[in-house]
Order: C-alpha cells, then sequence, then structure tokens
C-alpha cells in the first residue's frame, strides 16, 4: 500500500486542525441554503439516498445533487469541513465533521452533538447504523455508540486497539468491526479482540472495510484482503483507500488512480477477475476520499470530483447539464 503513509498524514492533517463550536437545534430556516452548477470543494465522502439524489460531504459543508444542480444543505452558518455522511434507516442524515463533531438533520433542523452532549471526541470519520438502529461513530479519539438517547463511549483502555478509527461495518453474526490507525478490532457487544490470521499476523492501518451482498469482509491494509467467516485470502498486494459494491455483486476498489473492478463471478476465487479502469487522475496527490456506484451505474470519485459512466470521465466540478 505505497500511498498510505502520505494519505494518512493527510488526513490526520486535515482531521485534527479544526475545532469547532458547539451548535445546537439550528433550524433550517435560518440557514440560507445556496444552489449551484458546479462543485469545487474537496469531497471526503459521497453516498445517495433513499430518493436519488446524491449527498458530498465536502471541505466546506454538506451538498446534495438532484441531478441537476448541487445545493449547499448547510448553507454558510455551517461552513466545516465535513467528513462523512449517513442516511439512518428512518431517512434522516448524520454528518461527520472535522473538529465539531457530529450534526443530525431531519429535512427542518440541524442538532450538533460534541464531547459536550458526550461524544468520545469531536473529528467524527465514519458513522454506520448496526441492525439494531444503534449509530456507531468513529473518531481520532476512539468510538461513540448512540442509542438515540445517550453516548457510550469506547478507547484503547476498553479493548480498541487504536483511537484513530478510519471505517465500521457489521458482520454477519452481528459483530462491529472497526478498521483503525492499528490493528482491526471486533467487538461481540461486550469485549473487544484484535482481529488476526492463521498465522497470528494482525492487520495494520485499516482505511476501508464493507461486507459484500454475500457476507464476505473485504478491507484494505497491507493489500487487499476478503474474508469469508472462517479463512482469510489476500487478493492483492495494493491495498484499498476506498471500496464499495455495485448491483451486480462486483466490489470496486481504489488508492488513487485506477479503479480496480472484481468480478463478482469470480469472487470466490483466490484471484478474482480484475478490470482495471483507467483514469486521467493519477499519482499520490489524488487519493480518493469517497466512492459511490450509482443507482444509474455510473461511479462518482471523491477528491478530485469525477463521474464515470462506463465509457466517460466527467468532471462534476464542472456544469452537469
Amino acid at each position: 500500500m505505497k500511498y498510505a503513509p502520505i494519505y494518512a498524514l493527510f488526513l490526520i492533517t486535515v482531521f485534527h486542525t479544526s475545532c469547532g463550536q458547539n451548535q445546537t437545534n439550528v433550524s433550517k430556516d435560518n440557514i440560507k441554503s445556496e444552489t449551484t452548477d458546479t462543485l469545487t470543494s474537496t469531497i471526503w465522502d459521497i453516498k445517495q439516498d433513499r430518493n436519488g439524489n446524491i449527498w458530498f460531504a465536502a471541505s466546506d459543508g454538506v451538498f446534495r445533487y438532484d441531478g441537476k444542480l448541487f445545493t449547499k444543505i448547510t448553507g454558510i452558518l455551517i461552513s466545516k469541513p465535513f467528513f462523512s455522511i449517513l442516511e439512518d434507516r428512518k431517512g434522516n442524515f448524520w454528518f461527520g465533521t472535522s473538529g465539531s463533531g457530529v450534526f443530525y438533520y431531519d429535512g427542518k433542523s440541524f442538532q450538533n452533538f460534541t464531547t459536550r452532549e458526550g461524544l468520545v471526541n469531536n473529528s467524527v470519520m465514519p458513522i454506520f447504523e448496526d441492525k439494531d438502529g444503534i449509530i456507531w461513530l468513529g473518531t481520532g479519539g476512539g468510538v461513540s455508540r448512540y442509542d438515540g438517547k445517550s453516548f457510550q463511549n469506547f478507547t484503547t483502555s476498553d479493548g480498541l486497539t487504536n483511537n484513530d478509527v478510519h471505517d465500521i461495518v457489521q458482520d454477519k453474526t452481528g459483530k462491529i468491526w472497526f478498521g483503525t490507525r492499528g490493528d482491526i478490532s471486533v467487538y461481540d457487544g461486550k469485549t473487544f479482540t484484535t482481529l488476526t490470521d492463521k498465522d497470528g499476523k494482525t492487520f495494520r492501518n485499516v482505511w476501508a472495510i464493507i461486507k459484500d451482498k454475500k457476507g464476505n469482509i473485504w478491507f484494505g491494509a497491507d493489500g487487499l484482503w476478503r474474508y469469508d467467516g472462517s479463512a482469510f485470502t489476500q487478493i492483492d498486494q495494493t491495498g484499498a483507500g476506498v471500496i464499495i459494491e455495485d448491483e451486480k455483486g462486483n466490489v470496486l476498489t481504489s488508492i488513487g488512480g485506477p479503479i480496480f473492478r472484481y468480478d463478482e463471478q469470480s469472487l470466490s476465487n483466490k484471484k478474482p477477475y480484475v478490470t482495471v479502469i483507467r483514469t486521467k487522475y493519477e499519482g499520490r496527490s489524488n487519493l480518493p476520499f469517497g466512492m459511490l456506484w450509482a443507482n444509474d451505474g455510473s461511479i462518482w470519485i471523491g477528491s478530485d470530483r469525477y463521474r464515470y459512466d462506463g465509457k466517460t470521465l466527467t468532471d462534476f466540478k464542472e456544469s452537469q447539464k
């Protein structure tokens, strides 16, 4: 994973530079949304909601794209560096920030949760909802579990391998996996276990984890790995900064520059068939900070802001009309 040290250094620099102020119950009426046909911010996360809108966590706010225009949902009042987006099962949104905690948005108002409300740390990166509707927030200082009423916090003193949490997923047995700047921690509801392979080897500096449609866990560490519930398979030596799955079950990864698409029909093989999608965005300055497979089959990539429809690349920092 040749870009990992630089990728880590860049994220740490941004992740811990903003201290922010606590803002609670900010009405949407008091936030003037801005609409534009371009997007020029650095993109950290991309998600598509149940209505087909595409949301972007960016360096200066949260944007929603309706297919024609970008609307800055957070307006000028909340111009924070935003790192992550989650739409929960009720259709409400959670936005993680660098240094200003997490914002909860119900479509009418914003509520800001910080360490004052019990959050473990104000720099929030991954946000995950488990099968029971519990919200998990990975931060630069540990993990917070939110049940709708209060926060329960976990750090290295509770068994977490590292307090700098990069990604969160729940496996098919119900255990929660935390990819960290250290190793992978697996939480069974009572205790944390450091994940190791059959030889006792740990997996260092895990930036991305997903569970595919078959229940396998994919993660990027010192290479790209797949876990089927009983054994680990190293797919390649490259690693992954982002990992997603498309509608057909193909797994797509990137560490900057090309996108690697692993064919669904060969995923059970030790070496799945891979298609390399070349882009003009090559090099260390073009590391991915968010990737989305959209409902129309296109792939959206953060950082340098481009969209791939299967044939051509389009900069969405330019007009999409």
